[in-house]
């Protein structure tokens, strides 16, 4: 039962995060944010100022190492062993990691460290390419998708929760210029892998949501147990 990968695809604010970590936590698998290391890099590039310079963001970007820790339901995100943790999820960095994964050597160099990591096996990973180009021959493909509205007020209530205080109509700005940004790329768009199950949750609370997948899960793996036996 050794190096399961269950990949999750999915627009932002389709409960990916949510979704994954449930999972990771029923099975005791690693959990993979691998949209937290686009934050980090966007993070960093905001701070440095050189956000609309591509080339720059690619200098950046060789230079650095992500590394993730999964710890009391929380993604801890360290950049050369820094950690960034609480500077990656604010609105100015939602507002621009699209911008930055879509630059192509951007994800060339993420994906790499993603693919790395998912080596060691028995591991839930997340994102917008997870099912087609970091993970191709993942176990089981999901992908997790929901309404502009639905979405909006989720991430709208995430922010409020947090101390945060952004008008719906920005989230729901940015959500839409996110998804046009992540469909629309020449390297990696997103978009639903063949083989993927699909859920739309836009009429589903998180528990129903995760039950319809979980169940999937387990066929999945009992099939795979079924062929090791063989």
């Amino acid at each position: 039962m050794s190096k399961i990968i269950i990949a999750i695809d999915g627009p932002a604010g389709s409960g990916k995060s949510t979704i994954a970590k449930m999972v990771a936590e029923r099975l005791n698998f690693t959990y993979l944010d691998t949209g937290a290391m686009y934050r980090a890099i966007t993070y960093l590039a905001l701070q440095k100022g050189i956000i609309e310079n591509e080339e720059a963001v690619n200098k950046l970007v060789k230079a650095l190492e992500v590394s993730l820790k999964y710890e009391n339901g929380v993604t801890r995100v360290f950049v050369n062993n820094d950690e960034v943790t609480d500077f990656i999820r604010s609105p100015e960095v939602n507002s621009k990691v699209s911008e930055i994964a879509a630059m192509p050597q951007v994800r060339k160099e993420l994906v790499r460290m993603q693919q790395q990591m998912g080596k060691v096996g028995n591991i839930v990973a997340e994102g917008r390419d997870t099912t087609t180009v970091v993970f191709p021959n993942a176990d089981l493909k999901i992908y997790l998708d929901a309404s502009v509205e639905i979405r909006s007020e989720r991430r709208h209530k995430e922010y409020l929760e947090k101390g945060v205080e952004i008008d719906i109509e920005e989230v729901k700005n940015n959500i839409r210029k996110r998804d046009k940004i992540d469909s629309s790329r020449k390297t990696s768009p997103l978009k639903k892998a063949i083989n993927a199950i699909e859920v739309d949750s836009s009429h589903l609370s998180v528990e129903e949501e995760f039950e319809i997948l979980f169940e999937n899960i387990k066929k999945k793996i009992e099939l795979i147990k079924s062929q090791i036996n063989k």
